[in-house]
């Protein structure tokens, strides 16, 4: 039997489990120390104003304050990340660079930050630039761009596939599709996804797409947790609208062989197998298919 009559034989997710590696897409990455000179060149900046904001500030308060009132959003974002390194580990940078919420951070928080003279001994003490604090915000830097190349990939990779049909969504960075935008009456409007699938205008697929470096414990519980219940709530419409709509997760990267999460997009897949697919980006052509979609 060929390799190509062998795929087209398997019917299930749980079929591929067999030779998984073979299925995942791995992202390019970038390698160390290489990024050391471009990540230095690029946070340089970022460091010394730090530091001149720390030389002019009498409290950890103060130079938090005067991170948030940086009135370019890359570099008061950037500065969030340095505080939080020196002065403030347990508050994620999520809520340290809004400027709005500074008074009230300072009020529940900032008798936990470390003191101003401790800061500036930790920091005058590393040279400039800080060849290992740059690493880390380069870290920072490529975060989501794997995602972003998976969701780019996979429209190209199903528009030469399926020609017949039309996809839409943020192809890189963009505001997500909202279910009550494509959809009349969906009962949670502002549901969020990644892509829709339509044939001659009618929405017949809804898709999450996610590229999974690495997975494991809560965050795999959460991930496949509200999965199923975002195929329950679509699907429930479908049902209710009388309409032909299928959910589609595209799931890809070495994460998928961590733990249980190949196990578990099982699991979530057989909950309505005619209609909820989960596949990675070479199973594309195979198991989405035309057949499929307008069944």
């Amino acid at each position: 039997m060929t390799p190509t009559n062998r795929r087209n034989r398997r019917r299930a997710f749980a079929d591929y489990r067999v030779d998984a590696e073979n299925w995942i897409t791995l992202a390019t990455g970038d390698f160390y120390p290489d990024i050391l000179e471009d990540a230095c060149l690029l946070y340089e900046p970022v460091l010394r104003l730090f530091d001149q904001l720390l030389r002019s500030s009498e409290s950890s308060i103060r130079l938090f304050r005067a991170t948030t009132e940086v009135r370019q959003s890359w570099m008061r974002i950037q500065l969030a990340r340095v505080f939080r390194k020196y002065a403030s580990p347990d508050l994620p940078v999520e809520m340290l660079k809004i400027k709005r919420d500074a008074a009230k951070i300072c009020d529940q928080f900032g008798h936990r930050f470390r003191t101003i003279e401790d800061v500036q001994a930790a920091f005058s003490g590393r040279p400039m630039p800080d060849e290992a604090l740059c690493a880390l915000l380069w870290e920072y830097k490529s975060r989501g761009k794997k995602g972003y190349d998976l969701t780019e990939r996979l429209f190209e990779l199903f528009r030469s596939h399926l020609p017949s049909f039309t996809i839409q969504g943020p192809v890189r960075a963009g505001a997500d599709i909202r279910l009550g935008d494509v959809l009349p009456d969906y009962p949670k409007a502002d549901r969020p996804v990644d892509f829709v699938i339509s044939y001659h205008s009618a929405p017949v697929a809804i898709g999450l797409a996610r590229y999974d470096s690495d997975r494991g414990g809560a965050q795999e519980d959460d991930r496949t947790g509200g999965y199923r219940e975002c195929a329950s709530e679509i699907l429930s419409y479908a049902e209710r609208k009388n309409i032909n709509l299928k959910v589609i997760f595209v799931n890809d990267g070495p994460g998928l062989l961590l733990g249980t999460m190949w196990q578990d997009y099982v699991a979530l897949e057989e909950i309505q197998p005619r209609r909820i697919r989960i596949v990675t980006l070479r199973m594309v052509p195979y198991r989405i298919t035309e057949g499929w979609l307008l069944n």
